[in-house]
């Protein structure tokens, strides 16, 4: 049986998931989850994953949610290269710690300034800008300090594939990220020697930057967990 993924049309996490799938070249069946109406948040969804989030991983029946844990996954399942989930100890280390900060502090930031008020009823303000500042140095920093092309070494990793969807969020609201330039040469990098993969990540950007301009109506959305604005 095919991979199914359980996705998101604009989410970082289901993108980041997809850029590995498609890296990997596994055939796949994808079913975009209704996340306006709450499909997410149904019994039958529940079956798949508790906590209700999306992406979930179907592998012939193996179920597994968190995009962290299912980019390790395929790439120790379906190994094509040792580059983008290394084996040697201390490599591996900087690609998971890589992955955690997104996780706790890149993805985290940059989510609450720029997708919660899209799509829920909060607000960006001078606090959730600054948190996004201080996402965009760390991840400078770890740059200067490693000297490498991409987030953990000279090859794109799985970490990559996440931080590019956190990143694209801000130029999806055209995000000024030049002050960070290590930040920026990444970034650019990776669309330029990546393009079939970006062209996944763009198609996601596109969809947050019109929800930027005319916010998405959720207020028939199942059982919702963020307060609803009201448009």
């Amino acid at each position: 049986m095919p991979i199914t993924l359980y996705s998101v049309s604009d989410g970082p996490p289901s993108l980041a998931v997809q850029q590995c799938l498609r890296y990997l070249e596994i055939d796949y069946v994808l079913i975009n989850v209704d996340f306006g109406i709450g499909e997410h948040m149904t019994k039958e969804f529940e079956k798949k994953n508790p906590q209700k989030e999306i992406p979930v991983l179907d592998d012939d029946g193996f179920l597994l949610g968190e995009s962290n844990a299912i980019l390790q996954y395929l790439a120790d399942k379906y190994p094509k290269d040792q580059t983008l989930y290394p084996k040697e100890v201390k490599e591996r280390a900087l690609v998971n710690h890589r992955l955690c900060f997104n996780l706790s502090t890149y993805y985290r930031y940059i989510s609450e300034h720029v997708m919660a008020p899209i799509f829920f009823d909060y607000k960006r303000t001078p606090l959730s800008l600054k948190k996004t500042y201080i996402a965009l140095e760390n991840f400078n920093i770890y740059l200067k300090n490693t000297g490498t092309k991409y987030a953990a070494s000279d090859k794109i990793t799985i970490a990559d594939f996440q931080l590019v969807t956190a990143t694209m969020c801000l130029e999806a609201i055209n995000f000024d990220i030049s002050p960070y330039h290590l930040v920026q040469q990444w970034y650019s990098t990776y669309k330029r020697e990546y393009p079939e993969l970006w062209g996944l990540v763009e198609a996601g950007m596109k969809e947050i930057s019109a929800f930027e301009k005319n916010p998405p109506d959720l207020s028939h959305m199942i059982h919702p967990i963020h307060p609803i604005r009201k448009n």
